[in-house]
């Protein structure tokens, strides 16, 4: 079985990379950029049977930081 997490800054954090990626578009001729966030995609292989809850435990316990990050889980 497959997980995909998406970890994503929160609403209201400023995404220091996002802008530089967003600075970068408008150098290269990409004007019609207004903002970027950044994030990352963790994929996990796991065994049959693993929940949704034990993916969303490993989000809160290691791979995102709750404080300033959410994240989405989808099996698959």
């Amino acid at each position: 079985m497959k997980a995909r997490v998406q970890v994503m800054l929160k609403d209201g954090v400023l995404d220091p990379q996002g802008e530089a990626v967003r600075h970068a578009l408008g150098s290269l001729g990409f004007d019609g950029v207004g903002g970027v966030r950044q994030g990352k995609v963790i994929e996990l292989d796991l065994a049959d049977g693993t929940t949704e809850a034990t993916v969303r435990e490993m989000c809160e316990k290691l791979l995102a930081n709750t404080v300033i990050e959410s994240y989405s889980v989808e099996l698959g």
